[in-house]
């Protein structure tokens, strides 16, 4: 099954660009993946494409979409409206293919994982599943003072 590339317009109109397999007899069911990948080294957005596609596999005759909220967007005024980008992707796929936020899997990687466990704290959805694989819950800053200049400009 092979990937069609789509963009959707978010809550703030900002596009965000979205990787979606839909099978050929496509059930009332979907697996959602959510990533950001921008800290990823070279070829490992592809590792994780092959990744995904690799795991809808497991779960013939269902819709699957994995959106990359970092890729196009480039930054965001700040984590909570990742999180409603995050909702606008869940009920974008809802109501594009007519599945329930009930019958959906959410799968996320890395700080994806963190903005998915946020939206369904925030926003309680419904949803079949949640997965956090390889889940962000520390970061480390490889730059130096990043620490003192991220304070420094959140309270100006």
């Amino acid at each position: 099954m092979d990937a069609t590339e789509h963009t959707m317009i978010s809550w703030d109109g900002a596009e965000l660009f979205y990787r979606a397999w839909i099978p050929p007899r496509a059930k009332d069911k979907a697996l959602l993946l959510f990533i950001a990948a921008t800290n990823i080294p070279a070829g490992g957005r592809k590792r994780l494409i092959y990744w995904a596609s690799r795991t809808f596999r497991f779960l013939p005759g269902t819709h699957a979409a994995m959106v990359d909220h970092s890729a196009k967007r480039g930054a965001a005024g700040n984590f909570a409206d990742i999180v409603k980008d995050v909702d606008a992707f869940a009920r974008h796929i809802s109501s594009r293919h007519g599945i329930a936020l009930g019958n959906m899997i959410m799968l996320g990687h890395s700080l994806g994982a963190i903005s998915l466990l946020a939206w369904v704290h925030d926003y309680a959805p419904p949803v079949r599943a949640m997965i956090l694989a390889t889940a962000a819950l520390r970061v480390k800053l490889y730059v130096p003072f990043a620490i003192p200049i991220l304070r420094y400009e959140t309270k100006g």
